[in-house]
């Protein structure tokens, strides 16, 4: 098994290092790669001087003294930052304390923790370092020797939503401590929807069949769909397919496409989503973005983490509204919630202070209200650790969104979202389902395409 996961890593590493070059490398997902929040904020280094980053190498293993860590992460603008953040409000209460970052891209960590995990020496990593949710429960289930289990760790797990923390469960423990938030939001252009005759109240807690019908009018009186995807890709069914609580994968962690009737009704919602003009499939992110800020849709759903974009397009300040997506009507599990993107951090089984490492993450990503509220300010950064929700920065109306209240919104989104099993090639069937919903949408056979996805990742999962 390890040997086809080897195999796996390598390829990953090889995909995102190729995405890497052509823009950002933050742990927001998004449905075609990576977005960079570097123009949201900046690195912050004169205010913390027991804060080292360290761009461009060093220290690379867990540190020996005391009172004191090393992490792993990549982007400066994003989590390298929070991590400076973090290390300053710790220092408040614990002044000595001295936190060591090292800015490692997200493909080259999977390949360090492969290398020390197959040469049987873990002394080259550190205490901490970051993981993408996607990627987490695979790489701890991979080399569950690397990472510490952090379910008795005093970490308040039970303070962060549900679904954030089942991407890195394994077993039913806890390894990672979760970090940004990507729960999925519908942000709507309001003065496109007020030429049609609609408010954002109409698109808000409905279902896929009303958004459809909705959808359709919107296009009829003002030519715009009302939201665009990447075609290629399963990122938006994925979506679609968790808020009613279903996965890709049963409990026990098959692969359950063939005969998965909440798949097969999100695929055939998809394709009518795409017949109508509703959805606008394009071929790319660049594109994509174009039909948000040029107002080519009349907006999108996708993660949170989107919002930072739409931000970017300062002449439409006050023309946009968040809301939640739409659910499948007939389902009973069905909700207006789901995730999309993320990263949590990992605490290293090798690291020679994990008493400071618990304190550290429990007191920070895992306990301050204060840290949230500066990230939150700073980088855009939104927490699905619930408390944080309450604040009085979360609370503050956003004008740019018409004075809603988004940050607060966000976090109760992600209180909501399903929790579901995402398996341990999850990554392995977004492929699959992804050519699947190419082939369907030009009018393939659902099962027969549904088969096929199977067959590749049961092949995939084969010692």
């Amino acid at each position: 098994m390890k040997k086809k996961f080897l195999a796996l890593f390598m390829t990953v590493s090889l995909v995102a290092s190729l995405t890497a070059c052509g823009g950002g490398n933050n742990g927001a997902g998004t449905e075609s790669g990576t977005q960079s929040n570097s123009e949201a904020t900046q690195n912050n280094s004169e205010g913390g001087s027991d804060t080292q980053s360290n761009s461009e190498g060093g220290s690379d293993t867990a540190s020996e003294g005391d009172n004191e860590l090393t992490v792993w992460c990549w982007d400066p603008a994003f989590n390298i930052y929070a991590m400076e953040e973090a290390a300053k409000v710790y220092q408040q209460t614990n002044p000595d304390f001295v936190l060591n970052i090292e800015e490692v891209p997200r493909p080259d960590i999977l390949v360090r923790i492969m290398t020390a995990a197959t040469s049987n020496d873990l002394s080259s990593l550190p205490d901490i370092l970051l993981i993408q949710d996607t990627e987490f429960a695979k790489t701890v289930m991979t080399f569950p020797e690397v990472f510490d289990d952090l379910t008795d760790s005093g970490i308040d797990f039970d303070s962060f939503a549900s679904a954030k923390t089942a991407f890195s469960m394994v077993d039913g423990r806890n390894y990672g401590v979760p970090f940004d938030n990507g729960a999925a939001v519908a942000a709507l252009r309001t003065d496109v929807l007020e030429e049609a005759g609609y408010t954002l109240e109409d698109f808000t807690d409905i279902t896929w069949d009303q958004w459809i019908e909705q959808g359709k009018d919107v296009l009829a009186k003002t030519g715009k769909p009302m939201n665009a995807t990447t075609s290629g890709g399963a990122g938006f069914a994925s979506m679609m397919l968790q808020s009613a609580g279903a996965s890709y994968f049963d409990a026990d962690g098959n692969p359950d496409l063939v005969d998965n009737e909440l798949l097969i009704k999100t695929l055939e919602t998809y394709k009518e989503l795409v017949d109508t003009g509703v959805l606008l499939e394009v071929n790319g992110w660049d594109e994509y973005i174009g039909t948000i800020v040029n107002t080519v849709a009349v907006g999108t759903i996708s993660g949170c983490w989107i919002l930072g974009t739409i931000q970017t397009a300062e002449d439409q300040a006050g023309l946009w509204g968040v809301t939640n997506m739409p659910r499948f009507a007939d389902v009973a599990e069905a909700t207006n919630y789901a995730n999309n993107g993320g990263s949590s951090w990992g605490i290293t089984s090798n690291s020679k202070n994990k008493e400071l490492a618990y304190d550290f993450m429990g007191s920070t990503f895992g306990g301050s209200v204060e840290f949230y509220e500066t990230i939150l300010e700073s980088a855009g950064a939104l927490s699905t650790w619930i408390p944080a929700g309450d604040s009085d920065v979360y609370a503050e109306p956003q004008e740019f969104f018409e004075g809603q209240a988004i940050y607060s919104l966000i976090t109760d989104y992600a209180a909501r979202i399903p929790s579901i099993n995402t398996g341990l090639f999850y990554a392995e069937a977004l492929d699959a389902v992804g050519t699947a919903v190419q082939r369907i949408r030009d009018g393939a056979d659902i099962r027969t395409e549904l088969q096929e996805a199977q067959n590749t990742v049961e092949f995939q999962m084969q010692d």
